[in-house]
């Protein structure tokens, strides 16, 4: 891997497993979230007021430790290689924002959308979640719950008592617009020009190295595949198993921030 870093060219792809150092689980691990929680599909929320009433009650609580999260060794060393130039480009599956936050840029693709940002599904107007926060704060004084645990998608379990105090509130450009979080839910799929924007990337890349991802959905696993079919080193780090793994010239299992720290190091040193 150091090698391969190294000679530059280097694009990342990181999953859910990059973040678990800053206290959010992923999906599919030993503890992932999925063996608890089942994430809210596309159409549920599209389709049912009382599921988007659920989905913003807990998402509101799990919002806190999400924008509370802190980028971990993982997410600065990949800001490290990208500001060194050995990294030319990064893809990440995840919607927390820990990228940016730790200092990667220029610019990181966010496949699956980001939290801390929301759109109206009537009139397509972007906004940002920290101004919805305030308005489902305002239309919600005496919510009060507590999330012992947050998942991936920012969404917690709370009990429906409390999601049925709950208040959504509409778009403020049209008025009587429904808002959804500016990510790709389960069922939905990423919008042609993001999935295009990774193609470039990945034809662009000499190499792929694959960061705290099972490969375990499409979204991510066809840039894997693209990349092995071009002839590209595929490189994986993550604890577990892949569906992506038949594809890699080396797979490390190691926890992302010592790995990813030691890269560095080793690359700076050569």
């Amino acid at each position: 891997m150091v090698d391969l870093v190294a000679d530059g060219g280097v694009v990342v792809l990181s999953g859910a497993g990059i973040s678990t150092e800053s206290g959010i689980p992923d999906y599919r691990g030993a503890s992932g979230a999925l063996r608890k929680h089942t994430p809210m599909t596309y159409d549920d929320f599209a389709g049912s007021a009382e599921a988007r009433q659920r989905y913003w009650a807990r998402s509101h609580l799990g919002w806190r430790t999400m924008s509370d999260a802190h980028p971990n060794d993982g997410h600065r060393a990949v800001a490290a290689l990208r500001a060194s130039g050995h990294v030319a480009g990064v893809i990440t599956q995840n919607v927390d924002g820990l990228h940016q936050r730790a200092g990667t840029a220029p610019e990181v693709v966010d496949l699956h959308g980001s939290l801390d940002r929301v759109i109206c599904l009537t009139c397509g107007d972007l906004s940002a979640r920290t101004e919805l926060e305030r308005r489902l704060t305002e239309a919600n004084p005496s919510f009060t719950a507590v999330a012992d645990r947050v998942n991936p998608d920012g969404d917690v379990d709370l009990a429906d008592s409390a999601v049925r105090a709950f208040q959504p509130v509409a778009c403020t450009a049209c008025g009587t617009g429904v808002l959804k979080p500016d990510v790709v839910f389960f069922g939905e799929n990423v919008p042609k020009p993001r999935v295009e924007r990774c193609r470039a990337l990945v034809d662009e890349a000499r190499a792929l190295l694959v960061l705290g991802s099972s490969l375990t959905v499409m979204s991510g696993l066809r840039f894997v595949r693209r990349a092995a079919e071009a002839g590209k080193p595929v490189v994986i780090v993550n604890q577990g198993p892949t569906r992506g793994d038949r594809y890699a010239a080396a797979r490390i299992e190691a926890p992302l921030g010592v790995a990813l720290g030691e890269l560095v190091a080793r690359v700076g040193e050569g």
